[in-house]
């Protein structure tokens, strides 16, 4: 199965940054990928943690969600929609969520981000829970390839990267992580994580990233990546917008994993 991981560096307009990324969804289609996932706030990267809140939708209706139902069916493609902000318990906060559509333009899953963010190192500050609500149920679905294989899919997103317990309960094939990782976490620790979080569950991962300076004078890390179970980098992408495909290829995962059947081999 082709897969496209879609690298944007998404600003402060989100009819713009939807422009965008159809331009990309397209361009993956193009290319031949049957999935393809785009990065964590794709669709909008305010001036302040706060612009979530006006940009957040109800639950199944909203200029989001509607983009992506159409873009699916008009592409023929299985978009995961990096994040979306919706609704939450209240009227200070939103879910941070990643929705998955079909082909069909149906709504298939939605992840809401389980783990959030918070660091700072005397320059930079970061707290996620100020705006966002967290989730608290971990997702996967089914997708069905061109030929008749299943992948069963792990859902994720960016700092939940961090917590390999989540990743380990997916049991999936496929692991997602839409990602907006800072600049100097990311430096450090991105493509390690990704590479361990892969090789230990022996999954494809497919991580798409923002990746440059944004309007808001923030500096994401980029370098959107898929990578195969035995950690090898598939495809990369440092800066700027990009679609990266790669193929994932059952046959090797399966021969992967019964080479090394460390999943069967856990006690803890």
């Amino acid at each position: 199965m082709k897969v496209a991981a879609i690298q944007m560096v998404s600003g402060v307009s989100l009819e713009a940054n939807l422009v965008q990324a159809r331009d990309l969804l397209a361009q993956a289609a193009q290319a031949g990928a049957q999935l393809a996932v785009l990065p964590e706030y794709f669709c909008l990267m305010g001036h302040r943690d706060s612009d979530k809140l006006a940009a957040r939708e109800s639950f199944g209706d909203g200029a989001v969600q509607r983009f992506l139902a159409q873009t699916a069916r008009e592409l023929g493609l299985w978009i995961v929609g990096g994040t979306l902000p919706l609704v939450a318990g209240d009227d200070a906060h939103v879910r941070n969520t990643s929705m998955v559509f079909s082909p069909a333009g149906e709504r298939v899953a939605r992840y809401d981000k389980i783990h959030l963010f918070k660091f700072d190192n005397g320059r930079e500050r970061y707290d996620e829970s100020r705006v966002i609500e967290c989730g608290a149920e971990p997702v996967t679905f089914d997708l069905p390839d061109r030929s008749g294989h299943n992948w069963r899919i792990g859902m994720s997103v960016c700092y939940d990267l961090r917590f390999p317990e989540l990743y380990r309960s997916l049991k999936a094939d496929v692991l997602l992580v839409p990602s907006a990782f800072t600049y100097v976490t990311g430096q450090a620790h991105w493509e390690l994580l990704l590479r361990a979080r892969a090789v230990e569950n022996l999954a494809y991962v497919i991580a798409p990233a923002q990746g440059g300076v944004h309007e808001n004078g923030r500096r994401t890390w980029g370098h959107s990546m898929v990578v195969d179970p035995w950690g090898v980098v598939l495809a990369q992408q440092s800066e700027g917008p990009g679609v990266l495909t790669a193929e994932l290829d059952p046959a090797r995962q399966a021969q992967l994993r019964l080479q090394l059947p460390a999943l069967e081999h856990r006690v803890l």
